[in-house]
Formats: structure tokens, sequence, C-alpha cells
């Protein structure tokens, strides 16, 4: 039941971004289309109250709900980065808004681009981490807590590797051929 709500939120996700984008640019009802995108949070809020009760009827924690709190950690995460990039695409698109800006491709800004694509990445982990170690406690010392312990590694690997990806910027800027 938790993988197929994760599913229902993620095409909800989508379904509702591309309603309030057309609301909002298209058929230029911009309240609606705000609306709809105000809309996005409930879906995490809503799975996670149904992780919550899966787990407080008895359920034994395992990957499912590790998948939950990375679901949301990651939407809390990276989703108002994404709402801005295709609000971005179609604003341009449809009502002659700028072009999307382009990331920098050499030194100093780049790798400043890279320190904040990671810190949106770093904070979708953080809050996975914080709502699996949130699971660990609720369940408590009497339930198999090892899957969300495994989620947990994973969010700190993944930290790592965007520091590291972030820093190889910083160390490493890549240069203009001249």
């Amino acid at each position: 039941m938790i993988v197929g709500l994760i599913a229902a939120c993620e095409v909800a996700f989508w379904v509702l971004l591309a309603a309030g984008l057309a609301f909002r640019y298209p058929l230029r009802m911009r309240r609606t289309g705000l609306a709809l995108l105000l809309c996005e949070p409930l879906l995490e809020v809503v799975l996670f109250v149904v992780t919550a009760i899966d787990l407080k009827n008895g359920a034994e924690p395992d990957w499912r709900h590790g998948l939950a709190a990375v679901y949301i950690g990651f939407t809390v995460g990276l989703g108002h980065s994404t709402i801005k990039w295709a609000d971005a695409r179609v604003a341009h698109r449809y009502a002659d808004g700028p072009p999307p800006e382009r990331p920098p491709k050499y030194g100093t800004a780049r790798a400043v681009h890279e320190w904040k694509v990671a810190g949106r990445w770093i904070l979708a982990s953080v809050v996975a981490l914080a709502l699996l170690q949130g699971a660990v406690w609720y369940v408590g010392g009497d339930g198999g807590t090892g899957p969300l312990r495994a989620w947990q590694s994973r969010m700190l690997w993944l930290i790592g590797i965007n520091v590291m990806i972030a820093a190889s910027y910083t160390l490493f800027p890549k240069r203009e051929r001249s």
C-alpha cells in the first residue's frame, strides 16, 4: 500500500504541477494556478500520515516505510527548485517571459552553482534522515528498525557524494578554453 501511495504522490505531483502551470500561463488564471501549486505539500502530509498510521497499526518497518521518508525528504529539498525550473520554461514559452537561465559553465560561478545544487540534495537527505530517525524512535527498540537504518546509511552516502562533487568544482574549477 505504501509503495502505491508513493507512486500516486509522484503522479499527483506532476499532474498538479502541469495543471498549476497550465492555469497560470496559457489559461491566464494565475490565482487558480497558484492554488494548485500550493496543494503540492498536501501530498507529502498525506503520505506522512498514512505511513505513521501503518507503523502505529503494527506494521513491521521495512524498505517501503524508509522509501516514504526519503520521498518526502526529496520533495522538501528538491520540489521547490523543480517547480521553479518548470515555471521558468512555461513562462518563457507561454507568457513571453525571459529565457530560462542556464547554469554557469566555468570557474567560481560554476562552483557556487554546484554548491547550491549540493545544498538542495543535502537538505533532502537531512530531512529524510530526520524522518527516518523519527520512525526509528516511533517504532521503538522492540521493532525491527534495520531497514530504516539502511536508508539512513544511504542518505549519508548521498550527502558525501554531493559534497565531493561540489568540492571537485571548487578545487578543480573548469576553465574556459581560449
